[in-house]
């Protein structure tokens, strides 16, 4: 007779979905283009900050 108290491990996945298999984006984005961005809305920002209250007139 076999013994029945094995343990039975979990499988790989673990239970996880890989969403990047199932959906591609339309829009692509290059890192540079990324930093870019986030520089140009930094300097927004700041200008915003310095002449925003004469320029909105609040």
């Amino acid at each position: 007779m076999g013994r029945q108290d094995k343990i039975r491990m979990p499988s790989g996945g673990a239970g996880l979905t890989r969403y990047f298999d199932e959906y591609k984006s339309k829009f692509e984005f290059q890192p540079g283009h990324v930093i870019v961005l986030i520089v140009i809305l930094i300097i927004f920002v700041t200008l915003l900050h310095l002449y925003g209250y004469s320029l909105l007139g609040l």
